[in-house]
């Protein structure tokens, strides 16, 4: 399990952002009150992190978006292009339903991840946050 984030300036930045991205779509961002920890890629699984839920309230168990801190913003681009290609190949395909949604953003020196699956998501609101998302920072696709 790699290190836990103590919120620093740039990950309360980025928290910031996120809550600023999600109003406009009526989704609420919160402190994860219980552990979270998605499959991921090496660079990520190693960096220092925080995570927050959306309110969904038809899936109480969903909506966890994990913000990973860089020490500085090519390191955060590496890891996204090292997150984006784990979760297009091998071990990190497997790990996830054949239908989700991986969203992964850039915001400065921060990463931000965010999946959910269209065939099993309880709320609607579960696709309005990768919306939301993709209107922060620089963005990776993984391959398909």
């Amino acid at each position: 399990m790699g290190p836990a984030a103590t919120v620093t300036a740039a990950v309360g930045q980025t928290r910031g952002a996120i809550a600023a991205a999600l109003a406009p779509f009526g989704l609420q961002l919160d402190d994860a009150d219980r552990p979270f920890r998605p499959s991921e890629s090496r660079l990520t699984a190693e960096a220092p992190r925080a995570v927050y839920q959306v309110v969904l309230p038809k899936d109480p168990d969903g909506g966890y978006i994990v913000v990973y801190e860089f020490p500085d913003a090519n390191a955060a681009r590496d890891a996204g292009n090292d997150l984006a290609g784990y979760l297009g190949t091998g071990a990190g395909r497997v790990a996830y339903p054949i239908d989700a949604r991986h969203t992964i953003r850039q915001l400065g020196t921060t990463l931000m991840f965010y999946s959910y699956s269209p065939s099993i998501a309880q709320d609607p609101g579960a696709a309005k946050i990768a919306e939301a998302l993709a209107t922060l920072g620089v963005g990776f696709a993984p391959p398909r």
